[in-house]
């Protein structure tokens, strides 16, 4: 199993539409304007280099890199790159391709020589869209894609189950895929700071933090186990969401009323082209200065606008009022596909 990662994917796109670029530190986001509350989408190596990064907002990373070219996010652009890619590496010898966002992906492949397929899949892709990307190369999906951190930029690296250990025994759990600042705090807590501790660790251990089903997941993480095989069934979206950063405050009931409308009249637009029923929604609010608080509800399945609107407009009832609000975000989950055969409501996935 090989994970292809495109190398700084946004910014490159960009530097070669403005060659000018190459070599100069590069932030995406937002409409292009550090004035405006919007946050960084990606950033070339130049910018990286000065600590900005994905998510960080535009103003704080204009700062942090007062050179630095400050671009509007082209999703248009983005999106013909990524299929152009894709495409790439569908066409390689024997390729199953199962398309993990804009710019990576697993490719399975039967090889005698994974590395040297990994670098024909390169030329390929650079070839073709003179994007570079990163190759993991592993006996799990899991080891394969955190092999390609340790590929980039341009690389290729193999992680299997005889050299797990000793390249990511000793690296905080944080590093693995899946797991996050906060889990790992979470699982420092039972004195787990490390891969090789939460390889060791009895998953039985981890199901009174975690749950009956992720506290074995994480044990299996921390051994870099899972899944053996890449799967090219297409990718079907659980949900939509749209959100909104408000250049000021929303500080009137009226206001956040017709911003909550407008989302949802969005994200319904959104929905209505999958043509499958609603059976959840996330309400997400981001108070002044910078505190980010969700509402959730399941719904009987609908495909009722007004009845979605209405149950959109009660997740709002629980705004806390005379807070000053900078973000609003609706996200809508729908039945999946096997779920509306089988009459199950899918569980709600994260924003």
């Amino acid at each position: 199993m090989l994970h292809v990662d495109l190398d700084q994917f946004i910014a490159a796109v960009e530097v070669l539409r403005r060659p000018e670029l190459a070599g100069r530190p590069v932030i995406v986001g937002g409409r292009g304007d550090p004035a405006e509350r919007a946050v960084v989408s990606t950033a070339s190596y130049e910018a990286r280099a000065f600590g900005v990064g994905s998510g960080m907002p535009l103003r704080v990373a204009a700062r942090k890199v007062p050179d630095a070219v400050i671009l509007p996010v082209d999703q248009e652009a983005y999106l013909a790159a990524s299929e152009t890619v894709m495409a790439t590496l569908r066409a390689q010898p024997g390729a199953t391709v199962q398309v993990l966002g804009w710019d990576e992906a697993f490719v399975g492949v039967a090889t005698e020589d994974p590395e040297a397929y990994a670098r024909q899949l390169q030329a390929a892709v650079l070839e073709r869209t003179r994007l570079h990307c990163s190759v993991g190369i592993g006996d799990t999906l899991v080891r394969a894609k955190v092999a390609t951190g340790f590929g980039k930029p341009a690389g290729v690296f193999r992680l299997t189950a005889a050299n797990w250990l000793e390249v990511m025994g000793g690296r905080p759990t944080k590093e693995l895929w899946g797991v996050g600042t906060k889990v790992s705090a979470r699982l420092a807590k039972l004195g787990i700071t490390t891969v090789s501790r939460l390889a060791a660790s009895d998953p039985q251990d981890l199901v009174p933090e975690f749950g009956p089903r992720m506290g074995p997941w994480y044990a299996e993480l921390g051994r870099g186990d899972g899944a053996g095989v890449v799967d090219d069934t297409p990718w079907v979206a659980r949900g939509h969401s749209r959100e909104t950063t408000f250049q000021q405050d929303l500080t009137e009931p009226a206001q956040v009323d017709e911003a909550l409308r407008e989302l949802t009249s969005q994200v319904l637009e959104d929905v209505a082209a999958e043509g499958r029923p609603v059976v959840g929604l996330t309400l997400k609010v981001r108070y002044a200065p910078f505190v980010t608080k969700t509402h959730a509800r399941k719904i009987p399945e609908t495909f009722d606008r007004a009845d979605v609107l209405a149950r959109a407009l009660e997740l709002g009832a629980g705004i806390e009022p005379g807070r000053p609000i900078r973000l609003l975000g609706l996200r809508a989950e729908m039945a999946m596909p096997e779920d509306a055969r089988m009459g199950h409501t899918p569980t709600r996935g994260g924003w």
